[in-house]
């Protein structure tokens, strides 16, 4: 095998941190370590566990290692997050949680120095959502940050910088609704320089460049040996798309799901990106735009399953379509394509069993996905990853509603580990273009299709 064989991969989501060793020769996990990712509350405001998921992350990496051998390392991490260093590389302000409301009250003075949609394809959203939002109030807040601040890096390449020493700042993550990247320029955006930023910026590499070696201090606190890899990193989304980038002809989507639900469409028709719905241009692993679109999905699960069961029948189903018990959105009105909408239920919530209840919401969370392919022009197969490729229900109320076959991607317990190791693959370890779909696929229900139908007319 001309590539490493065993890649550790750093994976960093909202609602967990993870290292795992992927397989690049059976594309399988074969070894997984998890942290909850913990907000801490502060001072000086809610910001995640830098610390501690390092410390987390080096003891994973020692472990993994004596059990499996690490040969290389990759980093994934979820978007809209970046670390400001000081001159001597350490943090210059703890790392704001984009789910805060603080950058909400200085709305208006961010909005007059932002770039258009057209020039960054990153929709306005609330909180810290647009990383230059979190920048503009960290800057404001705090006068003598932007004094300190001598480097800003992307997050995945932040951890990259802390095995390797290396600065680095990577488009993935740059076109994840920042407003800092022009993805068709495939440059800065104007809204860096306003922000007095555009000497403070790491320069820009590929997600699958060699950033460099992990530094000596690591292989003695680790185990692992002097000379190991690590790549440049890649946004977790990216991470999941690119896999099927190297293997499939376009078009065909890929649905991310996680806390967040990510569709990502390669090759479609004709996007229909409407800022105030959450689409966005996202740039892939090779630097290209990719029309996208998303809501908090696996928030939005969590929400409505708290405290109630999981299990169903077919009678479930069965009654669920029969009597049209549909959740309409949004459980999560902040993010998605109907922002400001309430959620309702079409028949008395307290009327419906624990099983139609799942039925039912299974279902909504296919009909979410499916109006985000839609307006992200998707055509061809639907893959989807992550848990969500797990529930049945979903797949077969997301194939009746896009009309399009639906593929499941259900070998790895996280498909951003899967694409994150890819990124050290050797063109020999490559997956070739797919002749046909793997996975599971999902069969078609016209009792699915009409329900869908149904759904789509009452939310107009």
């Amino acid at each position: 095998m001309a590539g490493p064989r065993h890649v550790g991969v750093i994976d960093i989501g909202k609602t967990n941190a993870k290292v795992a060793v992927v397989d690049l020769e059976s594309e399988r996990e074969i070894g997984v370590l998890t942290r909850a990712n913990t907000v801490l509350a502060g001072p000086p405001y809610p910001h995640f566990d830098l610390e501690g998921h390092w410390a987390f992350i080096c003891d994973a990496l020692a472990r993994l290692h004596a059990a499996h051998g690490i040969e290389a390392i990759s980093v994934t991490t979820h978007g809209a997050s970046a670390v400001l260093l000081d001159k001597d590389g350490n943090p210059a302000a703890p790392m704001l949680d984009y789910e805060h409301g603080g950058p909400d009250a200085l709305a208006a003075r961010y909005d007059a120095i932002r770039p258009e949609f057209a020039e960054t394809g990153s929709p306005r959203l609330p909180m810290g959502l647009n990383l230059g939002a979190q920048l503009h109030w960290q800057l404001a807040t705090d006068p003598g940050l932007l004094e300190r601040t001598a480097t800003v890096l992307t997050y995945p390449q932040y951890w990259g910088y802390l095995l390797t020493g290396v600065l680095a700042n990577e488009a993935t993550s740059l076109g994840c609704h920042t407003d800092l990247w022009a993805p068709f320029s495939d440059t800065w955006s104007s809204l860096v320089g306003r922000l007095g930023l555009a000497d403070r910026m790491a320069p820009v590499r590929k997600a699958g460049d060699r950033l460099g070696s992990i530094l000596p201090a690591i292989a003695d606190r680790t185990g692992l040996p002097e000379g190991v890899p690590v790549a440049c990193g890649i946004h977790d989304s990216n991470a999941s798309l690119y896999p099927h980038l190297l293997r499939r002809n376009a078009p065909f989507s890929v649905v991310s799901t996680g806390t967040w639900v990510i569709v990502l469409a390669v090759g479609g028709g004709k996007a229909d990106l409407d800022p105030a719905r959450d689409t966005l241009i996202n740039v892939d692993a090779f630097g290209s735009p990719v029309p996208s679109a998303r809501f908090m999905g696996g928030r939005e699960f969590e929400i409505i399953c708290d405290g109630h069961g999981r299990e169903w029948s077919d009678r479930d189903v069965t009654s669920v379509l029969n009597q049209g018990a549909m959740l309409l959105p949004a459980v999560d009105p902040r993010s998605g394509p109907f922002q400001g909408r309430r959620q309702r239920w079409t028949v008395p919530e307290t009327g419906l069993s624990e099983g139609e209840r799942f039925v039912a919401l299974s279902c909504y969370l296919a009909l979410m996905t499916r109006e985000c392919l839609s307006i992200a022009g998707a055509a061809g197969p639907v893959v989807v990853e992550g848990p969500f490729a797990r529930n049945p229900l979903y797949r077969r109320m997301l194939q009746a509603a896009s009309g399009c076959p639906v593929v499941a991607e259900e070998n790895s317990l996280t498909g951003t580990a899967i694409g994150a190791a890819l990124l050290h693959a050797s063109a020999e370890q490559h997956p070739g273009t797919a002749a046909g779909d793997t996975g599971s696929t999902s069969d078609a229900d016209s009792g699915f299709a009409d329900y869908a139908s149904r759904w789509r007319d009452l939310i107009g």
